[in-house]
């Protein structure tokens, strides 16, 4: 398509580009590999250019190449020629669109054919790819955008209605994307090379076209947050990440994402510069950057570290750059850079979902996530973003804020919110079928979720439509079966089951008349019979709401199978229904008889489908075709009335079957077509080289030349062809997909593999009664040839009514039409057809499909989960219904009960069942047989038993011996030997369980016996019915022994912990310094010991001494003056105002009228919480554990009084039983007649010991296990049902019996010595037979004395016996009444639990929000106490600025009064001076990096004076007086010159130092009102916080004080009555102890004499205010009068009044001293120079003499020759005539003499007046002396210590 403006350029050449077209890609291709970077704006791309030109060129075609026959050989392509490259871009118009008629695929019908493109139009879709990624976008608040295989639809979710888009590439979609304005949405395709088309919405016209972004398929694709940039990334095998600017069409960044599936990329919402990807392993985090070779993706891998690597399909940029991600075990993981910050789970090691997290979401300032567990969870974005690691497992564990769970089987894979004023609604698409519309405001109105569309999920099995109406049912691996009418486009019912479905049908007319039977197999082999019904048609019940369109009621269920279900198919006649299995069998049921079984069969391999041959054929006959290459064929069974209990089995004897194995005849097929195209070839060559003779013959003819030889044919020397095709067999057999009937013994197959491409026909060999069909090969005897199915075979196959057309579902997802011609079985019309991709072509391949009744509509259902609904063409225009008509109700069923489902996968089917019947039989049989075996070993035992009793009763010496009895000890020892080898086979196999109940046993100690501390003892009285019984203890609680801390506390601020840390770490640091300082100074002193120190250096030296001296004076004296101004400062400090209050009393008395009246109670609205009475979780369950431990420690001592009670009467009982024994022992020398009574033995109970029920041996084992078989041997229910409970009686039984048999085992090792010393003791000798005499009188004596003394031991014993009964029942009754008085505490301890139990719920759930607030406050208060601490090291820093800036000021007056005094008085210099001083200089700033060059420096100091000395001419140039301030004017003292320079210089300094310091405060200043400002905000956020956080406190103890308490009162305690009578409403009492009652009359007197003692005090203290008023007044003027005679005394002493202060602090001027010591070492090094010039000048001297001598003879000389001159002279002069005029003036060297005399003169008087200055200068500057009282000293400044 060309835009409207554009001209047609291409001039022919299309043809040739789109030939080239390939060429040129693979080379671009290659060269976009060797780089990342792609061309920028102001380059040509030329692949780009190049496909807008083929995207026209494709725009003109017309539908013929969708309709053209197989493809001609490929001829060699063309050779283009380059063109020059055109540097014009062209820029694509706002307004322009592509035509989307152009742009789609449509259907491929064949060459010849006339069948109409819009044969098939879709017109309705139920379904939709649920698990494809992000497949749910919302386009405006009623319109959803999903992918339903190779369409986008385009849903009203309000109204239902959809409209579609077709694929451009016809090979399905693989992303969308929604602009962020909703106005454009992208398609990303799949196929080779697949475009990304950019709709406009709701105009849904193709605005822009993206190409080459990958090879095969999109996997995702995603705008930026402004909708200028797409980003899309690729599947296998590039897993390419693009950004497109995608209105200009063009790529900007492109790369490889990552080695594995990608499954998501998205921008940053808040840097469009960063993206993020995910998929299989791995997180990536990717930015662009500018790199010196241009733009580039640079991606950083995220490393797991210690986590396990994960699959990431949910993830979340947030605005600090962070990146939240999901994992597959449902934890939350912050990514920070490339690493793991933190895992974030919930409490308990809990995941945050259960499954993976597959979408992560920011809204409003909070987290959303979605996981496959199907739950929303909101979460805290400030919790989550501020998130660390606390330990070293790197979880941290966080609890969600809200929660939403929608349904245990939803599977939340997508989320979009719905933009809806005032609601939170949002859409998410459910994995498992669904879209849902969720409600997530978490208000007292929020909705529950609704599931606003439900369709199947996954692969869609099978489809049936209705023989009588316009129904529709599937069914899928969802577990569930479906109704649709698919003419009113409406869904009706759905019913759920616990497997998944595999196969349907509609049960036919025949069948049902009403058309209301469905039948559907199942994953575990069960099927089920459905019933359709409308109730409408039923009773309408009172109560019922809402009646639905449609319902499905269970019918029959029976499972026949083992494995699934995966054909069913009724007989022509609908007398029987046969289904087939995986399990390799064909079942058949008699319909007639509510589906009775008939019986079955087996197969060679495992089914795919069953058909019935049609009325057609004179045989009824059943096709069963095998997946494996088998296809059988099976006579009708025959129906036999047969007992049910008489079949073994209903496995078919002798079935007749029919079996063809088919065998690969592809190759052959392949070889024949071959040689038939050769065969053509040759017949077309021979033709045409006939033809080319005839020609020649005619040519030679008419123009009558002589006969030309003929060449030589190139035939007669062609070389042969290629070699025809080998026969090939494919290795492993090609399943077969589909096939049909053709006549009657043959039919037709499509088989996939190797051997697709064909349609086979095949007959069968005759009827075998044999199964061994592995032998049997068969080959098809006729094919018909599929175009384009070698890789896309035919998978389904059904006719229309009339058999006129053929419907193919394709393994591609594609419908294939082929229009045949009327009762044509052989498919000789096999030839037009029309052919459109519908369904997904990787994934979609077509299950079922088949026509309506009528052919109206075709149907159509994939393994993509989606089904179609097509209108088919017809050329009569028939009305359509609008609606399906449901199938009336039968009479009673409603009342029909539904029979019993088969729910579990592992019961029996049919067959098993009746196989287990049979076996039960015969085990039956087998059992009675060994128990009548039994019965005869029993007799002979018992007659073998009688035997040895007869042996027995014989003489001993005709006894037989028991070894006599054994007939062979070899068989004893066999027995023996198999018997030990049975038991250690029997230990081994009872092993697993022996562990197994062991375990089992521990886990019940360690769930109830373990957390027992001691269990119940009662112990009985012995003489009446009084019982004791302990405390059943367990361990305590965790409360006792846990202690949370309490987040109320604040931590200390910065400003605390400077508070506490600072000053010590600056003095530590200062220490520090100075210890350096001295270190170095030592070592400088060291290494000046070891040189010999000169006279001047000790001078020098012996001055700094004295100087230091001075100085260390003064400065003492300067530190008591600070001292004392510090304790004076401090003193005024402490000094009241006159209006001062104590802020304890202002306090005080601001408590005192707050709270003077009644005080507020916790039920009052306004009650205030005190800070120290506020309660949490934390101290509640402190409190808690306190009174936990308290009542278990109580409870405990009880216990262990029981026990030694207990203990007691164990060793009670002993003594009692020893002592019966010996009181029978004396009663049995004794008559009877005088017998006492023997006591009873007291009874040791079951309850006072449980401890020995525990203890068992084998007696007790065998009594257990002997009554546990009585108890079987009932047959009665209860009796059974009770069984664990008597089991567990017999058990105690056998343990009383136990005991009872094992009394005398209760004694212990003292019971035992003391009963050894008491039969010791009353031991009775035993009397010696003798024979019987009468005894003597003494013998009758000793007798009586005897029997009295037995007697007396007698009556000592029973007294003895009941003393001790009566001793332990009074030690019973005792500690009994100790214990009620206990229980009554216990009781009240157990409310007071319950009570703080209460509060401590409520308060934890308060716990949460409040720590939240009190965080808040926390933090807001830190935040505060920061700023404050920053406040006061701002002020702190300002103040100290200030002290420098004044420091600094006073030392440029100094300056300013220095140079003054050394200029003196009357000084002509002094203007000139002070302008050189004065002078304003430029000057360059100082530089931070030192170390250059020496010519640098000097380069620079050099330009910096040039600059300086222009810019000061600058600056005076505008004076009226100019002056050079680099040269002294003459007769100015060169050393004040200096010296204005060198202060010039200093005074510079200053000012630079002074600017600085300002410039640092106006930063402080600035600084500091920011923080203030923020110091405000902060302070107002925190009374908001600290306010509602009161107010949440409040809230709390109202709640606190909504919980009941129960105090039990005795009737002396209640106060409040009416007319003598409790009233029966207590609500208005107030509920008071006694104690604080009293304490409040006496805090009544406190008071009263607390106020009198505050009145006299007040008193006193006013009396004692005047008083002191009256010392201060007196003190004043004391005060007035010392100052006024100090300053008279300062007067007369020193003539002024002067600062006493600076007096004392008046020492040595530091300057003097240092240049007396400058002018000391000068002198000492001058007086060294002056001897050496003296040496010199003596040596000078001694050559001056010896000059002069010589000198002195040249002189002599010279005066004998001026003599002889002026002789001659003379001699002349008289002879002259005139004689000259003698001089008149002054000769010339007196006037030199004279001027240098006045010279020297006035030398000398500039030189006294200099010393003048300089002795003045000095005065003023230093030494003891004052300086006098001049009116210019006032502004003197005192000497500044340098």
């Amino acid at each position: 398509m060309k835009e409207p403006d554009d001209q047609d350029t291409d001039g022919g050449r299309s043809g040739s580009r789109n030939e080239g077209k390939l060429a040129h890609r693979s080379t671009l291709k290659s060269s976009e590999d060797t780089t990342a970077d792609l061309n920028t704006e102001g380059e040509e791309s030329y692949l780009d250019d190049d496909l807008d030109l083929d995207d026209m060129d494709e725009s003109s075609h017309s539908s013929q190449e969708y309709v053209q026959a197989p493809a001609p050989p490929q001829e060699p392509p063309v050779e283009v020629k380059e063109e020059p490259e055109v540097e014009v871009k062209k820029k694509l118009s706002e307004t322009f669109y592509y035509d989307y008629l152009e742009l789609i695929s449509i259907p491929q019908v064949s060459s010849e054919g006339r069948i109409p493109l819009h044969f098939l139009t879709l017109n309705h879709s139920f379904g939709y790819d649920c698990r494809k990624r992000a497949n749910l976008q919302l386009l405006d608040s009623n319109t959803l955008l999903y992918v339903a295989g190779n369409q986008m639809i385009l849903l009203d979710f309000k109204d239902k209605t959809q409209i579609y888009l077709q694929s451009s590439s016809g090979q399905g979609i693989g992303a969308i994307g929604v602009h962020p304005k909703k106005t454009y949405f992208a398609v990303a395709e799949k196929g080779s090379f697949p475009k990304i088309i950019i709709y406009e919405f709701p105009s849904l016209k193709p605005y822009r076209i993206l190409r080459d972004g990958t090879e095969k398929a999109y996997a995702y694709v995603d705008f930026n947050n402004e909708g200028n940039l797409l980003a899309s990334v690729g599947c296998h095998p590039d897993y390419t990440i693009t950004i497109w600017d995608w209105k200009e069409e063009q790529p900007i960044l492109r790369t490889k994402a990552f080695s594995q599936d990608v499954f998501k990329v998205t921008f940053n919402p808040d840097n469009d510069e960063q993206l993020t990807t995910s998929g299989s392993g791995h997180i990536k985090f990717w930015e662009m950057a500018f790199t010196f070779t241009g733009l580039k993706l640079q991606g950083s891998l995220g490393r797991f570290g210690k986590t396990s690597t994960s699959d990431i399909e949910g993830y979340a940029e947030l605005p600090d750059g962070k990146v939240l991600s999901g994992s597959e075990w449902g934890n939350l993981l912050l990514w920070e850079g490339s690493l793991i910050k933190v895992e974030l789970c919930r409490t308990g090691m809990k995941s945050c979902h259960s499954g993976s997290i597959n979408q992560i979401m920011l809204d409003e300032g909070e987290v959303i996530t979605a996981g496959s567990d199907g739950s929303v969870r909101i979460w805290d974005f400030e919790t989550i973003d501020t998130a660390d690691v606390i330990d070293d497992t790197g979880l941290l564990e966080i609890e969600p804020i809200n929660e939403l769970h929608i349904d245990k089987s939803v599977n939340l894979f997508s989320m979009i919110k719905m933009n809806e004023v005032g609601n939170n609604f949002w859409l998410a698409q459910d994995a498992n079928g669904a879209i849902w519309k969720l409600d997530l405001s978490f208000s007292n109105i929020t909705q529950d979720p609704e599931c606003l569309f439900s369709f199947h999920s996954g692969p869609i099995a099978a489809l049936a439509v209705s023989p009588l109406t316009y129904l529709m049912a599937t069914t899928a691996m969802d577990c569930s079966v479906r109704v649709y009418d698919f003419a009113s486009k409406n869904s009706l019912v759905q019913m759920k089951f616990k497997q998944g479905g595999t196969s349907l049908i509609w049960a036919p007319r025949s069948v049902s008349v009403s058309a209301s039977q469905i039948v559907v197999g199942f994953q575990d082999g069960v099927v089920r019979i459905l019933e359709l019904f409308d109730p409408k048609g039923l009773t309408v019940f009172a109560g019922r709401k809402k009646i639905p369109d449609a319902e499905l009621h269970l019918k029959y269920v029976f499972k026949p199978h083992t494995e699934e279900v995966t054909a069913l198919a009724y007989e022509r006649d609908g007398d029987i229904l046969a289904t087939g299995s995986e399990d390799k069998t064909v079942f058949f049921f008699d319909v007639e008889k509510e589906y009775k079984p008939i019986g079955f069969f087996n197969t060679p391999g495992p089914i795919c489908q069953l058909m019935w041959s049609p009325p057609s054929h004179p045989e009824n006959t059943l096709l069963i075709i095998c997946e494996n290459g088998y296809i059988l064929e099976s006579l009708c069974p025959t129906i036999k009335d047969v007992d049910d209990q008489n079949v073994i089995t209903f496995a078919i004897p002798n079935m007749l079957l029919r079996c063809f194995h088919f065998t690969s005849v592809k190759s052959k097929i392949l070889r024949f077509l071959e040689v038939q195209r050769r065969e053509q070839q040759k017949m077309l060559k021979e033709k045409e080289k006939l033809e080319r003779r005839q020609k020649l013959a005619e040519e030679r003819e008419a123009f009558g030349e002589e006969e030309i030889p003929e060449e030589e044919s190139s035939e007669e020397g062609e070389e042969e062809g290629p070699p025809l095709p080998e026969i090939f067999m494919p290795p492993t057999p090609s399943p077969i997909l589909c096939g049909f009937y053709s006549v009657p013994g043959k039919f037709w197959v499509s088989l996939g593999s190797y051997d697709a491409g064909f349609l086979y026909h095949c007959q069968f060999p005759s009827y075998l009664q044999s199964s061994d069909f592995e032998k049997q090969e068969n080959e098809p005897f006729d094919f018909r040839v599929l175009e384009n199915t070698e890789d896309n075979p035919i998978r389904t196959i059904t006719f229309s009514n009339d058999q006129t057309m053929m419907f193919c579902g394709m393994t591609n997802g594609a419908i294939r039409v082929y229009i045949l011609s009327e009762n044509d079985p052989f498919l000789a019309s096999l030839q037009h057809y029309w052919h459109f991709n519908v369904h997904d072509n990787n994934y979609g391949s077509i299950k079922s499909i088949t026509s309506s009744f009528d052919n109206r509509y075709l149907l159509t259902a994939g393994e993509d989960g989606n089904i179609f609904v097509f209108d088919i063409f017809s050329e009569f225009i028939i009305p359509k219904r609008d609606k399906a008509k449901v199938p009336s109700p039968r009479f009673g069923i409603e009342s029909e009960a539904p029979p019993e489902d088969i729910e579990d996968p592992n019961a029996y089917s049919i067959e098993n069942a009746r196989k287990k019947r049979e076996h039960d039989k015969l085990m039956k049989k087998v059992e009675e047989l060994k128990a009548h075996k039994r019965e005869q070993i029993k007799m002979l035992r018992n007659e073998f038993w009688k035997l040895l009793e007869l042996n027995k009763e014989l003489p001993a010496h005709m006894q037989f011996q028991r070894s006599d009895f054994n007939i062979d000890a070899k068989i004893h020892a066999e027995i023996h030997k198999k018997t030990n080898l049975k038991i250690e086979q029997v230990e081994k196999e009872l092993a697993w369980e022996k562990q197994k109940h062991e375990l089992g046993l521990k886990k019940l100690q360690d769930r109830f016996r373990e957390p027992l501390e001691s269990d119940t003892i009662v112990v009985y009285a012995t003489q009446s019915d009084h019982q004791i019984a302990s405390y059943r203890l367990v361990k305590p609680s965790k409360y006792s022994k846990l202690k949370r801390p309490s987040q109320s506390e604040r931590r200390p601020s910065k400003l605390e912990r400077f508070e506490k840390e600072g000053p010590g770490r600056k003095e530590s640091q200062r220490d520090t310094g100075g210890s350096i300082s001295l270190q170095e100074e030592s070592m400088l002193e060291k290494g000046k010991k070891f040189r010999p120190r000169t006279l001047s250096e000790i001078m020098v030296e012996n001055q700094i001494e004295k100087t230091k001296k001075l100085i260390q004076q003064a400065e003492r004296a300067q530190l008591k003056i600070l001292q004392r101004k510090k304790e004076w400062e401090e003193l005024y400090k402490s000094k009241p105002d006159d209006d001062y209050e104590d802020p304890k009393d202002v306090q005080a008395i601001k408590e005192a009228q707050t709270y003077m009246g009644d005080f507020n109670l916790k039920t009052a609205p306004d009650y205030k919480i005190p800070e120290h009475m506020r309660i949490n979780a934390a101290k509640k369950e402190e409190e808690l554990g306190f009174l936990d431990a308290m009542a278990h420690g109580k409870k405990r001592y009880m216990n262990k009084c029981i026990l030694s009670l207990r203990d007691l009467k164990l060793a009670v009982i002993e003594e009692i039983q020893c002592l019966v024994q010996e009181l029978k022992n004396i009663q049995s020398s004794i008559p009877a007649s005088k017998h006492m009574p023997i006591p009873q033995v007291p009874q040791i109970y079951p309850e006072e010991v449980p401890e020995r029920r525990f203890q068992y041996d084998e007696e007790t084992l065998l009594r257990f296990q002997r009554k546990q078989k009585k108890r079987q041997d009932k047959d009665s229910s209860k009796q059974s049902g009770m069984g664990s409970g008597s089991s567990a009686g017999g058990g105690l039984v056998g343990f009383l019996k136990l005991s009872s048999g094992k009394e005398g085992d209760l004694t212990t090792r003292d019971s035992l010595s003391r009963s050894s010393k008491a039969s010791a003791l009353l031991e009775v000798p035993k009397p010696i037979e003798f024979e019987k005499a009468e005894p003597s009188d003494a013998e009758l004596e000793i007798m009586k004395r005897d029997e009295v003394k037995h007697l007396y031991m007698q009556q000592f014993l029973c007294n003895r016996i009941k003393e001790l009964t009566v001793t332990f029942d009074a030690e019973l009754h005792l500690l009994r009444h100790q214990k009620l008085k206990l229980d009554t505490k216990m009781k009240l301890s157990d409310l007071h639990h319950l009570t703080l139990f209460q509060e401590m719920l409520l308060l934890k759930n308060f716990e949460k929000q409040e720590n939240i607030l009190q965080e808040r406050v926390n933090s807001l208060d830190k935040e505060e106490q920061d700023m404050q601490w920053k406040i006061n090291e701002t002020l702190k820093e300002m103040e100290e600025k200030k002290n420098e800036i004044t420091k600094l000021q006073e030392q440029e007056k100094a300056l300013y009064a220095g140079f003054q005094a050394a200029l003196g008085e009357n000084n002509k210099f002094a203007n000139f001076l002070m302008k050189v001083l004065k002078k304003k200089i430029k000057r360059a700033k100082k530089k931070e990096v030192e170390g250059d060059a020496d010519e640098d420096e000097e380069s620079e100091e050099s330009s910096e004076e040039e600059s300086s000395l222009e810019s000061d001419e600058d600056a005076s140039g505008s004076e009226d007086d100019v002056f050079d301030d680099s040269i002294c004017p003459t007769n100015c003292d060169v050393s004040l010159f200096e010296l204005a320079l060198q202060l010039r210089e200093k005074r510079l300094d200053i000012e630079e130092a002074l600017v600085e310091e300002k410039k640092i405060v106006d930063n402080l200043k600035k600084e500091y009102d920011t923080i203030s400002k923020k110091v405000k905000v902060v302070a107002t956020n925190l009374n908001a916080a600290e306010e509602a956080l009161e107010a949440y406190q409040r809230e709390k103890q109202q709640r606190l004080n909504e919980l009941l308490v129960v105090i039990p009162l005795k009737l002396h305690q209640i106060e409040y009555v009416e007319f003598g009578e409790v009233p029966e409403d207590l609500s208005g009492t107030l509920v008071f102890s006694n104690h604080s009652l009293d304490r409040l009359q006496e805090r009544i007197v406190q008071l009263q004499e607390e106020n009198a003692k505050q009145q006299k005090l007040n008193k006193e203290c006013r009396e004692r205010r005047k008083l002191l008023i009256r010392e201060k007044r007196e003190m004043a003027k004391t005060i007035n009068k010392m100052e006024e005679t100090v300053r008279d005394l300062m007067i007369s002493k020193f003539g002024r009044v002067i600062d006493l202060e600076a007096l004392q602090t008046l020492s040595v001027n530091t300057t003097l001293e240092e240049l007396k010591i400058k002018k000391l070492r000068k002198e000492l090094s001058n007086a060294k120079e002056l001897r050496m010039w003296e040496e010199k000048i003596a040596q000078v001297r001694w050559e001056l003499m010896m000059k002069t001598k010589e000198h002195t003879k040249k002189l002599h000389q010279m005066n004998d020759l001026c003599l002889e001159k002026k002789k001659l002279d003379s001699r002349l002069n008289t002879l002259q005539n005139q004689q000259g005029n003698a001089f008149q003036s002054l000769r010339k060297a007196d006037i030199v003499a004279k001027q240098k005399v006045t010279e020297l003169v006035q030398t000398q008087s500039e030189k006294i007046t200099a010393l003048k200055e300089e002795i003045e200068l000095l005065r003023k500057k230093g030494g003891l002396l004052l300086p006098p009282i001049t009116p210019k000293q006032k502004n003197e400044m005192k000497p500044v210590d340098t």
